[in-house]
């Protein structure tokens, strides 16, 4: 974050296109879409497992319901949406492959962020420490982390390249910085990753 705002949240806004429908899916607060709802007129549909967020989503104005991604969007039609967001919930799922198999077929384009657990600075702390690491983007002990399935860049690409998909654009952040993906640099350099998917 800087001054308050998610960095992902910024770029997304800006990557996704007036007038366009969107899915958002563990959307927490629901603040996003609620920006993209009242600035770009996107016509938006949000899930979310958190009941405490889901309210707050609620109070934000979003059309939410709660639910727990892990069980399938079976409800959901093929290619129903312009966009579906995935945003820092992959590495949260107990199924993340067909949660993604699930957006892909749902959204026209899906956008997916999450942490890069191979990060020079977690991989330095754990080394040195011997502990799990605690930073900015992963700001959790090991005793209370949502993260369940700890994955870097480079498997993201590999599953990517095994299943056939279009990566249309791929970001990285370091502390405020956001850049383009720039390999290999960004294996060890991205602190979070975002990826602009097409199947």
């Amino acid at each position: 974050m800087k001054n308050g705002t998610r960095w992902d949240h910024n770029l997304i806004f800006e990557l996704i296109e007036a007038n366009s429908s969107v899915l958002d899916l563990g959307c927490g607060n629901g603040e996003l879409l609620a920006r993209l709802s009242g600035e770009k007129n996107v016509k938006g549909q949000a899930v979310e497992a958190d009941p405490l967020y889901v309210a707050e989503a609620i109070r934000n104005g979003v059309a939410v319901y709660q639910k727990d991604l892990d069980y399938g969007l079976p409800e959901f039609n093929d290619k129903s949406y312009d966009y579906v967001i995935l945003e820092k919930t992959l590495q949260q799922l107990r199924r993340p492959l067909p949660v993604l198999e699930e957006i892909l077929r749902i959204g026209k384009t899906c956008i997916v962020s999450f942490p890069n657990f191979y990060y020079r600075e977690v991989v330095n702390r754990l080394l040195q420490s011997g502990k799990m690491p605690v930073t900015g983007s992963l700001p959790y002990k090991w005793y209370d982390t949502p993260n369940i399935h700890l994955f870097t860049l480079a498997d993201f690409l590999d599953w990517a390249r095994d299943n056939a998909i279009i990566i249309v654009q791929g970001y990285a952040a370091e502390g405020a910085n956001t850049r383009h993906l720039k390999l290999p640099d960004d294996h060890t350099a991205a602190e979070e990753l975002l990826f602009v998917l097409q199947s």
